[in-house]
């Protein structure tokens, strides 16, 4: 009788040792594929995919960086002019978005945190809608998504005067100076853009020839 006894606690704990090892297994490959996602930088086609497909991929070259940030004269939701000149002296955010852009939508609100963070260092965002939706839609995006940094409308111009705009979201960190310091094409993670903000406000580089 005590044998089987015996035998019965050794199955029970064979089981339960067999079924803890296989959750531990699987929470250990899901914490993976976390971190395996959180590492891709996720790209929308800056004209909507059919289908809204997205992709993958590396950031492309940086094209802007440690150059002038071109200058541009833009209309804001609320009808006035913005120009990026009218922020000289201070560290500037300038991103590209589009009201499809589902990346987009999900960094935007970091923006708008990260603006009060460092707002005492000057710390400014000038978002661009680089898409066809009217006005009215546009403005209910941004709404939705809690955003109160300006939200510029694109002209055709502004776009190829920053290398063409092939991928949304596309940020330009543009220090004190007019220069940009970094730029990236999609969604990296909530770190990576602070730690880009942090190098914008830290950094004093040259350049032969600043925005407007």
């Amino acid at each position: 009788m005590k044998r089987s006894a015996l035998v019965v606690v050794l199955l029970i704990a064979g089981i339960s040792l067999m079924l803890w090892a296989g959750w531990h297994n699987l929470r250990e490959r899901r914490l993976a594929m976390q971190k395996a996602q959180e590492s891709h930088v996720i790209l929308t086609p800056a004209a909507p995919a059919q289908g809204g497909a997205q992709a993958t991929e590396s950031n492309p070259e940086p094209q802007l960086r440690g150059k002038a940030a071109p200058a541009f004269t833009l209309v804001s939701l609320d009808g006035k002019k913005v120009s990026l000149a009218d922020y000289k002296g201070r560290p500037v955010l300038v991103n590209f978005w589009a009201t499809w852009c589902a990346p987009c939508k999900l960094e935007m609100p970091w923006f708008e945190e990260f603006r009060a963070k460092y707002a005492g260092q000057g710390f400014e965002v000038l978002g661009i809608a680089e898409d066809d939706a009217g006005k009215d839609e546009i403005a209910k995006a941004a709404k939705k998504l809690g955003t109160t940094y300006p939200i510029l409308l694109t002209d055709g111009k502004v776009s190829p005067a920053y290398g063409g705009i092939d991928y949304l979201p596309e940020s330009f960190y543009i220090n004190a100076k007019g220069v940009v310091v970094e730029q990236t094409a999609g969604l990296g993670s909530k770190d990576e853009i602070e730690a880009n903000i942090k190098k914008a406000i830290a950094a004093t580089g040259t350049t032969t020839a600043g925005a407007e």
